[in-house]
């Protein structure tokens, strides 16, 4: 081999190859630890052009001291997953953007309304903690509870239930899916209305389904203001009809204001 002056030529031409592949490694690992590469600003972005929670005092206050490495060394997906913990921040996307900064895009939790007492439900169906002092500042909002992981569910619900009553221009306010997954809305006007578990769907079933239900009760409401007086509670559990309660009924209605608005066998199951 030490005569074969090609193969020798070849082994120092690798040689000097990795040579410099190693001082130019070296080289820019000493260029990409510079002072000029330090992070040194972030620019936090609105995802739809507005933040109406989210400012840089409380990005600064959740990120201090959690941001590791510079413009070249930075895991982005790691930042992403700091700046989501920062109040109000349902989604982030970070970027690079030469030679010394971030920029964050945020979309924030826009709130539906207030889940379980303590936390916020916003209009995904998803719950999150925030200061709901803050949440209360934009409007009034409606009440929702139920069980962990029915979300989503509830947030549905109340859509579909805003729909239902707004031909009364009524709207709910407090929505609950109890534990054995039973709907009761408390309506504008101060109303309660129990609406049951939803009907089954097996073949050969007669029981309506909760949408037939309130738009049954619904067309009833005004029927029932006028001829008996305002409307205080109302359980639609019953598959033929429904039964009402209301505040004062006029002199000339009966004692007992609790019947049912359509006529029910004796013996008849609520579903």
């Amino acid at each position: 081999m030490w005569n074969d002056s090609r193969t020798l030529n070849l082994i120092a031409n690798a040689l000097y190859l990795a040579a410099a592949l190693v001082l130019g490694a070296c080289a820019l690992l000493w260029l990409a630890q510079r002072p000029v590469f330090a992070l040194q600003t972030i620019w936090i972005e609105a995802e739809d052009g507005t933040l109406r929670h989210v400012t840089p005092a409380s990005v600064h206050t959740a990120i201090t001291g959690r941001l590791v490495g510079n413009f070249f060394t930075a895991d982005l997906e790691r930042m992403r997953q700091v700046f989501e913990t920062v109040p109000w921040v349902r989604q982030a996307s970070v970027r690079r953007q030469w030679p010394n900064s971030l920029v964050v895009t945020i979309q924030e939790h826009r709130t539906l309304g207030l889940w379980n007492e303590n936390r916020l439900l916003n209009t995904y169906g998803e719950s999150f903690t925030a200061n709901l002092g803050e949440a209360e500042d934009e409007r009034e909002l409606p009440v929702f509870g139920g069980p962990d992981g029915s979300e989503k569910l509830v947030a549905q619900r109340y859509a579909e239930l805003v729909r239902w009553f707004a031909p009364v221009k009524l709207d709910p306010e407090r929505v609950v899916l109890t534990p054995r997954y039973a709907w009761q809305v408390e309506l504008s006007n101060g109303a309660v209305i129990d609406l049951g578990r939803e009907p089954t769907t097996a073949p050969g079933s007669d029981t309506a389904s909760l949408e037939s239900r309130v738009q049954r009760f619904v067309q009833a409401i005004p029927v029932i203001e006028a001829r008996i007086g305002r409307l205080e509670h109302a359980d639609l559990r019953y598959p033929n009809g429904f039964a009402v309660t209301t505040a004062k009924p006029p002199a000339s209605a009966k004692p007992n204001t609790r019947k049912p608005a359509s006529t029910m066998q004796p013996n008849q199951k609520r579903p």
